[in-house]
């Protein structure tokens, strides 16, 4: 039988200790870590970008069908997706964490087995944090550090009319994948005998709970000298997305449909659940794919990486936000995306 240690055995500050205690620095920059009252880091004249942010079991994810290995991984990861929307470089995070006692040391070995394995992928330090106790689920809080050279970073607000609207990867399977794990939970707590289902369905399911922050593009924009006018993170979905950035910019949108990336594996989930692949790209959530702006005269350096789709163009405020279709009808874009304050 699998040992079963409890966190009240070790205490608050012997929990961290035993978590933590492992810990090597790859960032010049993190001076001084987790043991003293705070931490030190020197970015050596670069600019410092900050992100965090909140996850909470029963909201954003459900631990019927998410690894804690991957939930610290994903903890991780949705962070370091903000600091490369900004064009910049993570360097070190900081995780707070409240559990109730239903969650063993063990449990909790687990989760920070995926934060390490984070860490380690996307070379950053972990430097600080806190662990409390929570009466009712599990919550996450992760703080994340970037370094940028300045005035290098890159906002919202700043496309520009005729600009390329451009997206990294593929997009819509993160939601597919929930929408599978969502409807074998519900078949199974209606009928606990039988087996979940997930269909070889691996894609749209790794999209989901394991997500990828877009190191690579950011590097390849890097590479070849591409600044990106206007950037941020797919994690609400495209259309709720792009209208951020057009609302922040004062302009207006064409996206195409026939434009819009979907991974093959995905089109063919959203028709078995009877839903339009279109709408999951546009409206599903959890992608962490990057969406930015570029100038025209850089078109020629993009077609060198198959990881960026082109999927439409700035235009004045007046003409709106409008995504046309593969038959040829215009509508207007509306921010259907994932809303923490929605009823969902």
């Amino acid at each position: 039988m699998e040992t079963r240690t409890e966190i009240s055995s070790l205490g608050e500050f012997g929990l961290i200790d035993h978590l933590t205690k492992n810990i090597e620095f790859t960032n010049a920059s993190s001076i001084l870590g987790v043991g003293d009252d705070a931490a030190v880091i020197d970015h050596f004249g670069k600019q410092t970008v900050i992100t965090t942010d909140m996850l909470l079991e029963g909201v954003h994810f459900d631990l019927m069908y998410t690894p804690l290995k991957h939930l610290g991984y994903k903890s991780v990861v949705v962070n370091l997706s903000d600091i490369y929307a900004m064009n910049a470089t993570p360097t070190q995070i900081t995780l707070s964490i409240a559990v109730s006692n239903r969650f063993s040391v063990e449990a909790l070995e687990e989760f920070y087995e995926g934060v390490y394995a984070a860490c380690e992928r996307y070379q950053v330090d972990l430097i600080g944090g806190d662990t409390s106790t929570s009466r009712s689920g599990f919550v996450i809080s992760v703080t994340a550090l970037g370094e940028v050279n300045p005035d290098q970073f890159v906002q919202r607000s700043t496309a520009q009319k005729g600009d390329l609207v451009c997206v990294s990867g593929d997009l819509g399977g993160a939601f597919l994948g929930l929408t599978l794990l969502e409807r074998e939970r519900q078949i199974y707590l209606e009928n606990p005998k039988i087996q979940p289902d997930l269909e070889n369905e691996q894609y749209i399911v790794g999209r989901l709970l394991k997500p990828e922050a877009r190191k690579d593009i950011i590097a390849f924009l890097a590479e070849n000298e591409i600044r990106p006018t206007a950037m941020m993170d797919i994690s609400d979905g495209l259309s709720s997305e792009i209208l951020h950035i057009c609302k922040q910019s004062s302009l207006g949108c064409v996206l195409y449909e026939e434009k819009i990336p979907i991974h093959e594996d995905s089109r063919m989930a959203a028709f078995k659940f009877g839903l339009d692949p279109t709408a999951c790209a546009l409206s599903g959530g959890e992608d962490y794919e990057l969406l930015f702006t570029i100038p025209q005269s850089e078109y020629d350096k993009l077609v060198l990486n198959e990881q960026i789709s082109v999927v439409g163009y700035m235009t004045d405020a007046a003409e709106g936000s409008h995504i046309l279709t593969k038959g040829g009808n215009k509508f207007r874009i509306t921010a259907q995306g994932w809303n923490a304050f929605k009823d969902q």
